[in-house]
């Protein structure tokens, strides 16, 4: 049978573009991305709230095969992202095969006929030989349930629904949640709130952040001279490589290392916060690298501002008009702010149903057995799917360090395809059974099996306690496994 398409990817964010270029350079022209939101982007489209900036480097948070030498900062803000997603799409000809507004609710093998058929939200059905889902790890919001919430009567806003008609000048603002995003979002709304009010679950580590606007003087260097911008990316890059391998993955060996990160985020909360009391309830009880660390010069500072109160009480319920703390304490707010981030492990492992071989849904597979995915892209009894956004799939600091490992993991899968002559491929149960065994032993030494990550409530562990979100291999050892894993460990058809 003639599929509708023979690749249909899901979600035109980074994961998405870096598929589709990937595919384009083995000449599979039959690609249509599919994509829930208005425009591409992912995360850099949904996301717009006051202060988005990236927290890596923009030098490493790109395609290395596609450098930007004109980022205005070290730390690029979001919609130069934005316009960089856009570039990229256009110069690789990918704009023409993007559907916007279209919302998969789901996938289904069928084996006779070697094809995926997949559904939408407006009823239709299409189908596909190669399905990739390309979701995004933070693409499902997450929006707690706390008692009176419908009640309140005042402005309700998540972060990553941010409406810019609203403006948080002379408001009374209340923020439930301080991680990587708050981080970002609470300095700028204490500059301009008449009140806010911040309440933490969970304190986070913080470290400096060196940023500064890229002179207009390098930027032509390296658009000139690319190896110059090359060699700062590699700087860079090793720099989040030791910090992610020695400070995360090899806790029993470094130990001292992750104690010395953890020291540098404490002097950076004594130098910005002078109050003692402030200072303990700011600062951790877990071990560095638990849940990802952010960079901020003005986070702390933030909650030295006469305007600014740290709640750690916990929330009671809401009210029209307020906030009741656990403790009973009535706290009144005209606006709320949700940054209380994404839902990883409920809702987007995977994002819609996909069944299989033998009618075995996806996600149930997962929470009956465990979470797994070989190399972190595919799946016994999956045929021709590539989940992009997978257990063990992260890689590095950098995103663009998963996606590229990725690309390279296609290149290879599908240039044996070709040469076999075939239409299908599998990954055997066997192998996919040894890169758990694997990747679940080399975490053994990690700070989330060693350290003390009790109440850290990080993204990286799953209901089952399993940190099973990371892979822990350094970018080239991950990079070359994608480009030597044995061919062997596919059936092919």
């Amino acid at each position: 049978m003639r599929p509708d398409n023979e690749v249909l990817i899901v979600g035109a964010g980074f994961g998405g573009i870096g598929a589709a270029i990937e595919f384009a350079s083995l000449g599979i022209d039959d690609v249509a991305i599919v994509e829930r939101e208005d425009d591409l982007g992912g995360t850099w489209h949904v996301n717009h709230y006051p202060g988005l900036a990236v927290d890596i480097a923009s030098v490493t948070y790109s395609y290395s095969f596609e450098p930007n030498p004109f980022w205005s900062r070290l730390f690029a803000p979001g919609p130069e992202l934005k316009r960089y997603a856009e570039h990229v799409a256009e110069k690789y000809d990918l704009t023409r095969r993007m559907e916007f507004g279209t919302s998969v609710t789901g996938a289904r093998w069928d084996d006779e006929s070697g094809l995926w058929t997949v559904s939408t939200a407006d009823g239709a059905t299409r189908t596909c030989r190669y399905l990739v889902t390309a979701t995004g790890f933070l693409s499902q919001p997450s929006t707690p349930d706390f008692p009176g919430m419908d009640t309140f009567t005042g402005t309700v806003l998540h972060t990553a629904a941010w409406d810019d008609s609203v403006d948080l000048t002379g408001r009374r603002v209340a923020v439930i949640g301080t991680g990587a995003t708050a981080v970002q979002l609470i300095p700028e709304a204490a500059e301009v709130a008449a009140e806010l009010t911040v309440f933490q679950r969970t304190p986070i580590w913080v470290v400096p952040k060196i940023d500064f606007p890229i002179p207009r003087a390098v930027q032509r260097l390296f658009a000139r001279i690319p190896a110059t911008q090359r060699a700062v990316r590699l700087v860079n890059t090793s720099l989040l490589e030791m910090l992610m391998v020695f400070g995360v993955l090899h806790f029993r060996q470094a130990r001292l290392g992750n104690k010395a990160g953890a020291l540098l985020a404490r002097a950076h909360l004594r130098a910005q916060v002078s109050d003692a009391d402030l200072r303990r309830r700011l600062t951790p009880h877990y071990d560095l690298g638990c849940k990802r660390p952010t960079f901020s010069n003005s986070y702390f500072r933030a909650y030295t501002r006469p305007n600014v109160t740290l709640e750690t009480d916990g929330i009671g319920r809401i009210e029209p008009d307020a906030v009741v703390t656990g403790d009973g304490r009535r706290i009144e707010i005209d606006t709320l702010v949700l940054a209380t981030g994404f839902d990883l492990w409920d809702t987007n492992f995977p994002a819609f149903e996909i069944v299989g071989r033998d009618q075995l849904s996806l996600g149930a597979w997962w929470r009956e057995s465990r979470f797994q995915a070989y190399q972190g892209i595919t799946m016994p009894r999956y045929p021709n799917l590539l989940s992009l956004n997978s257990p063990y799939s992260y890689s590095g600091l950098s995103y663009f360090t998963t996606i590229e490992g990725q690309m390279r993991h296609i290149g290879r899968l599908f240039g044996e395809l070709r040469r076999r002559g075939a239409s299908t491929f599998e990954v055997t149960g066997e192998a996919n059974d040894a890169f758990l065994d694997e990747v679940t032993d080399h975490l053994a030494d990690s700070v989330f099996y060693l350290g003390n990550c009790a109440g850290s409530h990080s993204y990286y562990f799953n209901h089952q306690g399993e940190a099973a979100l990371l892979r822990p291999n350094a970018t080239l050892t991950t990079l070359r496994a994608m480009d030597t894993f044995p061919l062997d460990d596919y059936r092919f058809h």
